[in-house]
């Protein structure tokens, strides 16, 4: 007969297995690079472990395991602000197919926006999640969702348009 420690310990690790994949794709496409998503992911996983007594009993546990990732990604963000280094130029990717040229293209794109609005726009916009889980995620209000949605999205536009624009000189 298993204990319930055991039985918990199962949950969560096919729980991690299961979830791994699509968390680390948030992850990316908020930061942009695959050792930090998966260092965040990695992180976002120990504090859902922690916290697997709670969470496992959440309505919607893979929202709550978004909702760490999310709080984790700005987390870091905010220490690290005094550590970046800006550069003028962000080098070109080597040359790939169309896919992989357009997908460097918006991750770039993303790059551009501040944490918080990349966050909004990568779980509207590509995780497809709603206005009120997002604010959820955040812990913020369905009408701050909404601004820095449009501002990110504008930004997006703003830089996309001037990214055609160089391509066509």
């Amino acid at each position: 007969m298993r204990n319930h420690a055991a039985d918990a310990e199962q949950q969560y690790l096919e729980f991690a297995s299961a979830q791994a994949g699509q968390l680390f794709r948030i992850a990316y496409l908020m930061c942009g690079d695959w050792h930090e998503a998966q260092d965040l992911v990695q992180l976002a996983l120990a504090k859902l472990f922690v916290a697997w007594g709670r969470a496992s009993r959440a309505d919607n546990v893979a929202s709550y395991a978004r909702t760490v990732l999310v709080n984790s990604y700005l987390s870091n963000r905010r220490l690290r602000r005094s550590r970046e280094t800006l550069v003028a130029e962000i080098a070109e990717p080597a040359a790939r197919d169309d896919d992989a040229d357009l997908r460097m293209t918006l991750v770039t794109a993303l790059l551009q926006l501040p944490p918080r609005s990349r966050a909004v726009v990568v779980l509207r916009h590509v995780e497809d999640h709603s206005i009120e889980s997002v604010s959820r995620y955040l812990g913020v209000t369905p009408a701050a969702v909404k601004s820095l949605n449009a501002r990110g999205i504008a930004q997006l536009r703003e830089y996309l348009g001037a990214d055609q624009q160089s391509l066509r000189n």
